[in-house]
């Protein structure tokens, strides 16, 4: 019986392509646009994600003030109020850290031999590389003697490297940070750009030392980036810099912590919320043409029950019930949807390709979205076919028959 029903369907269907291709318009685009928008969305976060995850296993970082819902609300007493005391109290103290670098940062310009470049100047310890799980492609990292001497050596990030000299040996080579000439002693591994953040490679690396008396003389400190010493006990780790801050700053026991501790967890689950909602917001402005496409179909459906009164007063008259005839005229409308949603699927997936090949844009494609767009497609069709479906099942036989 409902193999009837659906060759009889494509039968009808058929019978008028153009039209039918025209009414399954809407629904292709909606389906398509659906489609591409949910796979980008998808794409932003596992981009999002795996970059967060390359900044480092087991890393916490810290950062002054207190994070709300409703926005940033520094912590009190001052905008900042992280310190390298802080750090080295968190340093003696903590017993489930295995590493832990400040991070001070201003914006620069880097002056090499053949030309400069606006860049990120970190001042950061030896321990940075651990905790980031960074390694260097060419050179060395700097130690803690560099650190103690105050050395003004540099470590550069790839794009640094790549601008400023080519793609030769840089190891030995100087470059001029805000008048003060640096020796370059290694270029980190390339960890390039993603989720539309900014390129992780475009930075250099200074002793933090260095930083504090040749770069800027600030005593604070924009965050301090800790490695537990496994992820099992980052909880746990995450308390425990808690308490010695909380001592550190004098805090009294009913007194809100200044400042925020996150881990990479924390983050993840951050910022999968927020793709989550802007991926749901997107294909929900581009699932509006679906119910355009809908629209039509019951339109071009009432149109059809019309022009064909009289085959349904025939039907009627040999013996078919109102329920047959529902369910024919039911099916079609299904058909039409199923079909312009294979279509649109199909489409959704080419466009998304193309975006990910011209526009370097992180496309992935999820079988449970496609299983999604076919059951958005018998919905509508269900949805906008069952008002037609049910006039031609109501219609008078006599009447019917006599129509023109």
């Amino acid at each position: 019986m409902t193999i009837d029903l659906i060759v009889n369907a494509y039968r009808s269907i058929f019978k008028n392509k153009m039209r039918s291709f025209l009414t399954m318009l809407g629904v292709i685009i909606g389906i398509a646009s659906v489609t591409v928008m949910v796979s980008i969305g998808l794409g932003v976060q596992k981009q999002i994600e795996d970059q967060i995850g390359s900044m480092g296993v087991n890393l916490i970082t810290i950062f002054p003030g207190v994070f709300t819902q409703g926005g940033v609300r520094m912590g009190t007493g001052s905008a900042s109020r992280l310190t390298i005391n802080d750090l080295e109290k968190i340093q003696r103290e903590a017993t489930l850290i295995e590493g832990i670098s400040p991070l001070y940062r201003v914006n620069a310009q880097i002056i090499g031999p053949s030309g400069n470049w606006y860049t990120s100047v970190y001042g950061v310890s030896e321990d940075y590389f651990k905790v980031r799980d960074w390694s260097i492609q060419e050179g060395e990292e700097f130690t803690l003697a560099h650190v103690k001497t105050k050395a003004r050596v540099c470590v550069l990030g790839n794009t640094v490297a790549t601008n400023l000299f080519g793609n030769g040996n840089i190891v030995g080579e100087e470059v001029r940070i805000q008048g003060n000439r640096f020796k370059i002693i290694g270029v980190l591994a390339s960890r390039g750009v993603s989720g539309g953040m900014s390129d992780q490679d475009d930075q250099v690396l200074l002793p933090y030392t260095t930083f504090e008396s040749r770069i800027s003389r600030s005593r604070f400190i924009s965050q301090i980036l800790v490695r537990s010493i496994s992820k099992e006990s980052m909880d746990e780790c995450q308390e425990e810099i808690r308490k010695i801050l909380r001592e550190s700053h004098k805090l009294a026991e009913n007194a809100e912590d200044d400042f925020t501790i996150r881990n990479q967890t924390d983050i993840l689950e951050t910022v999968g919320q927020t793709s989550f909602l802007l991926t749901v917001f997107l294909a929900s402005i581009a699932g509006i043409s679906l119910i355009v496409g809908g629209v039509g179909i019951m339109n071009i459906m009432l149109v059809s029950v019309t022009e064909r009164t009289r085959e349904i007063g025939i039907r009627i008259a040999v013996g078919a019930k109102e329920k047959d005839i529902l369910l024919q005229f039911l099916f079609e409308a299904i058909v039409l949807c199923l079909m312009g949603g294979l279509i649109g699927v199909i489409l959704g997936v080419i466009v998304g390709i193309g975006i990910e090949k011209f526009f370097s844009w992180k496309v992935v494609f999820s079988l449970p979205v496609f299983f999604l767009s076919f059951f958005f497609s018998i919905a509508v069709g269900i949805f906008f076919g069952f008002y037609p479906a049910r006039k031609a099942a109501r219609l008078n036989p006599i009447e019917a028959l006599r129509y023109e």
